[in-house]
C-alpha cells in the first residue's frame, strides 16, 4: 500500500545547469605535488615535546612506517577537503601507494564528481536558497545518479561505479579526482551514504533503492579493509558524524571476523568533534595502538602532514 502521506512532486523542480549555477571553487588552485616534496624536517624539529606538540611527528612516523612495511593506511575525508584544494597531495599518496583505501561522505563524492567533470565545485548556498535553486544543477544530479542505478545493476559500491564513470567518460581533470584517480590505481574507494543530506538526492532523478545498495556495498568494502588495519593507520580529515560512526560499525564487523586489533587512529580537524574523538582516535585504541587528535586548519594541516610523510619515505 502507499503511504498516507503526500509527497514533494520532484519532476516539477525547476532547475539549472552547471554553466548557469558556476562554481566557487576551481581546479586550477589545487595544490599540484610536485617529484620532491618540501623538506619540513627542521620545522617540526623546532616544535616542542610538550602537549600536542610531538602529534604531527607522531602521525607522519605512522603513516610512512605502515607503508614502508605495506600495511594498511585507510584515509577517509569530508568535503571540505576537496574544497581546500588538497586533492592532489591524497591522489600523490594513493599513487605512492601509501594510502591503501579512501572513505567519503555524500558531499565528498559530488565535490569530486563535480571537479573531475567540470573543474568546478561549491556553490552559493545562502544566494541560491532564496528562489530555491539551491543544489539544482541538473547535470550533477543526473550524472551522479545515473552511474549510481547503474552501478547497482553491475553489482558495483558507490564509490567504485562513481569512478568507473569519470573514467570511461573520460573526464578531463582526472588528475584532481580522487574517486577517479582511486578506480584507476585499483585503490577501494567508498562513500558513505545519509539519505536527504546531498544535493542529488533533491532530484528525481534520485533512486533511494541503488543508493541505498551501493552504498551498504561499500560498507561492506570498508570493513573488509578494516579487517586489514593491523600495524596500520586510519585518517580522519573533516567528518565529524558520517565517518566515524561508519568506521566504528566496520571496526567491529571486522574484529567480529578476527581483524586488527592495534593500530594508529589519527583525527585532523578545525576543532575536535565529539564522534571523530571517540569513534576513531579514542574508543578503538583504548585496549592497544594510539590515538592522534591533530587541531588546525586543513589547508595548512594536510600539506605538513603530506610533506613529512613523503620526507620520512625518501630518506627510510
Amino acid at each position: 500500500m502507499p503511504s498516507r502521506y503526500t509527497e514533494a512532486d520532484l519532476a516539477r523542480l525547476r532547475r539549472i545547469s552547471i554553466e548557469e549555477r558556476g562554481g566557487m571553487i576551481d581546479v586550477g588552485s589545487f595544490v599540484a605535488p610536485g617529484d620532491n616534496a618540501p623538506d619540513v624536517t627542521g620545522l617540526l624539529d623546532a616544535v616542542p615535546d610538550l602537549f600536542s606538540g610531538p602529534d604531527l611527528r607522531r602521525a607522519a612516523d605512522a603513516i610512512s612506517a605502515a607503508a614502508a612495511e605495506k600495511r594498511t593506511v585507510v584515509w577517509m575525508f569530508g568535503a571540505h577537503i576537496i574544497k581546500c584544494g588538497l586533492s592532489r597531495l591524497v591522489v600523490d599518496l594513493m599513487e605512492r601507494k601509501v594510502i591503501s583505501a579512501i572513505a567519503t561522505n555524500g558531499a565528498g563524492a559530488i565535490h569530486d564528481y563535480e571537479i573531475a567533470r567540470w573543474g568546478k565545485t561549491s556553490e552559493d548556498v545562502a544566494g541560491r536558497l532564496g528562489d530555491g535553486t539551491f543544489g539544482m544543477c541538473a547535470d550533477t544530479a543526473d550524472g551522479m545518479n545515473g552511474l549510481v542505478v547503474e552501478g547497482a545493476s553491475r553489482g558495483e559500491g558507490f564509490g567504485e561505479c562513481i569512478g568507473r564513470g569519470l573514467v570511461e567518460g573520460g573526464a578531463p581533470n582526472l588528475h584532481a579526482s580522487l574517486l577517479g584517480r582511486a578506480y584507476e590505481l585499483g585503490v577501494p574507494a567508498t562513500v558513505h551514504v545519509a539519505l536527504g543530506t546531498d544535493i542529488v538526492h533533491e532530484h528525481a532523478s534520485a533512486d533511494g533503492a541503488a543508493i541505498g545498495d551501493t552504498s551498504l556495498r561499500d560498507f561492506r568494502i570498508l570493513s573488509d579493509v578494516v579487517g586489514r588495519l593491523d600495524g596500520g593507520v586510519v585518517v580522519n580529515v573533516g567528518s565529524a558524524v558520517v565517518l566515524p560512526e561508519v568506521f566504528l560499525k566496520a571496526l567491529s564487523v571486522s574484529r567480529n571476523l578476527g581483524g586488527p586489533s592495534v593500530f594508529t587512529a589519527v583525527s585532523l580537524d578545525m576543532n575536535e568533534p565529539y564522534r571523530a574523538m571517540v569513534n576513531v582516535v579514542g574508543r578503538p585504541t583504548a585496549e592497544g595502538g594510539m590515538g592522534i587528535a591533530l587541531r588546525g586548519r586543513h589547508e595548512i594541516l594536510v600539506p605538513l602532514l603530506w610533506a613529512a610523510v613523503r620526507g620520512r619515505l625518501a630518506t627510510a
